[in-house]
């Protein structure tokens, strides 16, 4: 498995994907303020449910 990453998934699921991408906005915009190592990615996914959560790769 050389080369593969795993996403790390945000603990929380919402209602919309309007609120997991505020989520997203806020994470990117407090690693650039504080200056933590920002994610390669960042995403808004639907679970198997119909709720909206954000995962990461590091």
């Amino acid at each position: 498995m050389a080369g593969r990453t795993n996403w790390i998934y945000w603990g929380r699921l919402y209602d919309s994907k309007f609120q997991a991408g505020c989520l997203v906005k806020r994470m990117e915009n407090d690693w650039w303020i504080y200056g933590y190592e920002c994610p390669s990615e960042i995403e808004v996914f639907q679970s198997k449910r119909g709720k909206y959560g954000v995962r990461y790769m590091p």
